[in-house]
């Protein structure tokens, strides 16, 4: 078990940027495969970027390729979320995961989430 707590999340203009922080509890971070996942108002919570225990693969959303960069720090026990080129669409609550269950990036089956943090986009 392994509790995150996401951190960076705030209110920004169309074109901005952010950057979104996981901090894990425990020693064995780097054994975690890691993700962002993101929910809006309204709809399912939906798989953003992934990235592999040792940071050597990543996957991401097609609606943020480009855009967003997923990385880890396995010595700060955190993984980031590079946000560039927002869009109001960008608009949600982000969640950290660690750990699947499931065989694809796009399963909601992970051991470990986070509370979220609050992503806003302004026009």
């Amino acid at each position: 078990q392994v509790q995150l707590v996401e951190s960076g999340g705030g209110l920004v203009q169309a074109g901005g940027s952010l950057r979104l922080s996981c901090a894990a509890s425990g020693r064995t971070f780097s054994s975690y495969t890691m993700a962002w996942f993101r929910q809006a108002p309204g709809k399912d919570r939906e798989f953003v970027a992934g990235i592999t225990r040792s940071g050597g693969s990543t996957s991401y959303a097609d609606s943020v390729k480009g855009r967003f960069t997923i990385s880890r720090d396995n010595a700060k026990n955190t993984v980031y979320l590079q946000m560039l080129s927002l869009k109001p669409a960008d608009t949600a609550v982000y969640y950290c995961a660690a750990d699947p269950i499931g065989s694809s990036w796009a399963d909601l089956r992970w051991r470990n989430w986070g509370q979220g943090t609050q992503v806003t986009v302004s026009s």
